[in-house]
């Protein structure tokens, strides 16, 4: 397999503590989204390349100090393992860096939900729930314990999760960088540690609360961004493309939940080895460019959210599929260059198409060329750009209030850029559409459901202008929205039709007939294979009837 860090991770890890080297002594510390709220270790044997992560590490050792009111302590170092049947991000993170530098890890954490920085973590004048010195008191004396038994180790990094609550307070909102950078300076001099690397985790703006806090959440966010652009050792982790749960009624949740927290801590370690030379190379440059230079290129563009990226779609569940084995094998007869997850994942240029999602996982993009290969001879390619952690409002020439956010620039120089590298082999190209699946969690939302046409209309106008092709088709694709009874009023099906229908160069595509899904919203294997396929077709019939 050659999915990026998950391939590195195959190999069994050993038994026992090795003290070949000094242990690699991380700190993990924030609140819900760092303790691994609303995650169950029930779970984590659903995802297929994560099956047995559950499972206690025992070459890991592991210190916690959990919860607020009531608090799970370990009470010295256990074996690293779930805590109360959660699942936080240090599982996966110790196997990512255990297995890629082959060094002994420790992890010491202290998290707790619903606190914030400005009161429960502030090293100055602690509040509420005290926890900036019982994050110093832990680390130190888990670092005595390792002295007791004259254990080798070096203190290696901050893993640092947190700012939701501070996002509600307007004393704590807008100051966030500032305090955020006094406690980095005092948890380094109390530890005497002026070195210390830190990584900050992107806030989750997948949520409910990404589209109703999202001016609140970006505060917080130039805040961090500021202190990690101003600081050389601390690192902004980007965290919004990773999976979130699936809960409530409308399907959103405002917790990474048990995929996401595997993930989470995968990110951390990506971020984490990168900054010591070992992060991930990706997959291959196409070596032997294999269509014709005479010969024209149809270029199709995959765009959207989070099932046209295949955030719960496995390439390791392809070979219990129909046909699926022969999609798990690249194609070096198309070209396929993608930006993913808003731009934290990217081709190597052009590549053979094949699965390439960051964490394992595939999207329509193989189903959809294998079925276009049986309706054409046509030299083929394409280009995918998508952001699972983007609302429809972020693909809009004008954006937000939260402007690192915006997606338009980008898309548009992706497409841009995807016509002239071909361009610059020699061919003629068609853009032969843009298949856009519009955005799943916008559906939730009465604001953003009830802006949808509207805000989809402006993304293809302006497209069609920016890239100078006023007849360029798309194809817009649509699950069944959530079935809401305080969102019956809004029918954003029938209004994405009625653009469509007003516009000979955009046609509407509703789902009909897909898998049923275990969760809403989201497609898994089967369905992301589906989704390809049908789009396949639907796209050939309207190009056979023009």
């Amino acid at each position: 397999m050659r999915f990026l860090l998950l391939a590195l991770l195959l190999i069994a890890p050993a038994r026992g503590h090795s003290e070949a080297e000094p242990v690699r002594v991380f700190i993990f510390a924030g609140q819900s989204n760092m303790v691994g709220s609303d995650s169950k270790v029930a779970d984590v044997d659903r995802y297929a390349p994560f099956v047995g992560w559950a499972e206690a590490q025992e070459d890991v050792r592991f210190s916690y100090v959990i919860g607020r009111e009531t608090k799970k302590r370990s009470d010295g170092w256990v074996d690293l393992a779930p805590i109360d049947g959660t699942v936080g991000p240090e599982l996966s993170f110790a196997r990512a860096v255990k297995e890629r530098t082959g060094a002994p890890v420790a992890i010491i954490k202290v998290a707790a939900g619903g606190t914030h920085l400005g009161g429960d973590w502030n090293p100055d004048e602690p509040q509420g729930f005290e926890l900036y010195p019982l994050l110093l008191r832990t680390v130190r004396e888990s670092l005595a314990l390792l002295d007791e038994k004259r254990v080798r180790y070096r203190l290696e990094a901050l893993v640092w999760h947190q700012g939701e609550n501070d996002m509600f307070e307007d004393a704590y909102r807008d100051v966030y960088g500032a305090n955020l950078e006094n406690f980095l300076g005092r948890l380094r001099a109390d530890l005497g540690a002026p070195e210390l690397p830190v990584f900050v985790g992107e806030l989750c703006t997948k949520t409910i609360w990404g589209m109703d806090n999202r001016g609140r959440m970006e505060a917080i966010a130039r805040g961090q961004r500021s202190v990690a652009g101003a600081d050389p050792r601390t690192t902004y982790v980007r965290t919004n493309h990773i999976a979130v749960e699936i809960g409530g009624d409308d399907g959103l949740h405002y917790h990474y939940g048990t995929l996401g927290q595997l993930e989470h801590g995968l990110e951390h370690a990506s971020a984490y080895l990168s900054s010591v030379g070992l992060g991930p190379k990706g997959r291959p440059a196409l070596e032997r460019w294999p269509l014709r230079e005479e010969r024209p290129v149809r270029l199709y563009v995959l765009a959207g959210h989070r099932n046209m990226e295949g955030e719960r779609a496995f390439a390791a569940d392809l070979a219990g599929l129909k046909g699926g084995k022969r999609l798990v094998r690249d194609r070096k007869d198309v070209p396929f260059r993608y930006s993913t997850g808003g731009g934290v994942h990217a081709s190597n240029g052009w590549e053979a198409l094949g699965p390439a999602g960051r964490h394992g996982t595939f999207g329509p993009e193989l189903s959809f060329a294998s079925a276009l290969s049986r309706t054409t001879r046509d030299q083929v390619a394409v280009a995918k750009f998508t952001h699972s952690g983007s609302q429809i409002l972020d693909w809009t020439p004008e954006g937000s209030d939260a402007d690192a956010r915006d997606l338009y620039p980008a898309f548009i120089g992706f497409v841009r850029e995807s016509v002239e590298s071909l361009e610059a082999r020699g061919h003629d190209v068609e853009i032969a559409g843009i298949v856009y699946h519009v955005g799943e969690n916008d559906m939730s939302f009465h604001p953003y459901r009830r802006t949808a046409a509207e805000r989809v209309a402006e993304l293809v106008r302006a497209s069609r202008r920016d890239l100078a092709r006023p007849a360029l088709p798309w194809y817009l694709s649509q699950q069944a929205p959530t079935d809401l009874e305080h969102l019956q009023e809004l029918d954003a099906v029938a209004d994405i039709a009625r653009f469509a229908g007003s516009d000979e160069h955009t046609v509407h595509l509703p789902l009909e007939g897909a898998p049923k899904e275990r969760e809403r919203l989201v497609m898994e294997a089967a369905g992301v294979v589906w989704l390809g396929e049908w789009l396949a077709e639907r796209v050939a019939e309207r190009e056979a009837a023009r």
